[in-house]
Parts: C-alpha cells; structure tokens; sequence
C-alpha cells in the first residue's frame, strides 16, 4: 500500500508540473557554460518583441541577465513585475534581456504589456535556439552573466531579494 501511495503521488506531481508547464524546482549552475565565452554566447542576434532588431554581440563585456520565460508560465507572470523592478533599478549598470519562447508572439505581446516588463527588451526565440545556446530546458530561468564572460545559470523561480543580489553583484564587477 505504502508503495501505492507513493507512485500516485509522484505521479500527481508530474501531472502537476505538466499543467502548470513552469520549473518547480530551482537549479544553479554555475560555469562558462562548456567552455563558451559569453561573446561566443552572445553572438546572435533577433527580433524583439517590440518589432525591432537586437544584436546581443553588442554587449559582450557588460554585465547582463537574460531572463527566460513563457507567456503561458503561472510562475513567469507572478515574478515579472519583481524582475522589471530590479531591471529599473539597475538601469544604467546591468543590462536586462527577456527571452520569451514557446508562444505565439501575440501573447508574449501581450505578457509584456499585461506585466510591465516594457521597459527592457525581450528577444523572441520561437524556434528555441536561444534557450539551446544558453542550455536552458524550462521556465523561468536565469543565466547571469558578468564582464569577464563567466555566466551562472538558475531555474525556476528567483526570489526577489535574490535577483537584486545577483544584480548588484554584476554591476560591482
């Protein structure tokens, strides 16, 4: 029975994740993401979701957060107004990028505007190779990246307090 009961709850759990379809856990990783500089990293370039073209080459050697997300995401929408807060407060020092994928970008649109992250750009990745590049396999994640091109790699929901530490720690070089 007491086997039972277990199988059923692992299932209930995955059951769980596949409906909410967000990260439930949290993972760093640290590292230069095998052995790829962040200008290698860097070295594309897209389409933002406010119908414009961002070359993230350009900033290799400033400190960035790529912020990666779904429009779908429960957890993506409830952190967003924290991340938009602490992208404001970095303005002049961090560099904040939102990397929506996985939705049609009418609604990734409309997640910007419904959550108040206008005011940093988000890079569409419709056929997931951002994410590919940055090894990132679910939403949120964060991958923190530092001048020197050494990147820290998180998923799943970001406290607040922590993201504003990161960021700090990013623009103190």
């Amino acid at each position: 029975m007491g086997a039972a009961v277990s199988r059923l709850a692992a299932a209930l759990m995955v059951a769980g994740l596949l409906v909410t379809g967000c990260a439930a856990g949290t993972t760093p990783r640290a590292g230069s993401d095998a052995g790829r500089s962040a200008a290698a990293l860097l070295d594309v370039s897209g389409s933002t979701v406010a119908g414009a073209t961002l070359d993230l080459s350009t900033l290799a050697g400033q400190p960035v957060i790529l912020w990666f997300w779904t429009p779908w995401c429960t957890i993506c929408r409830a952190e967003a107004p924290e991340v938009a807060s602490v992208a404001a407060q970095f303005e002049d020092q961090v560099t904040f990028i939102g990397i929506p994928g996985l939705g049609p970008v009418d609604d990734m649109e409309l997640f910007v505007d419904e959550t108040g992250t206008e005011g940093f750009e988000h890079v569409i990745d419709a056929d997931g190779s951002l994410w590919q590049r940055f090894g990132v396999v679910s939403q949120p994640s964060f991958v923190f990246v530092a001048t020197d091109g050494t990147t820290q790699s998180f998923t799943g929901a970001l406290p607040v307090d922590e993201l504003r530490r990161m960021a700090s720690a990013l623009a103190a070089g």
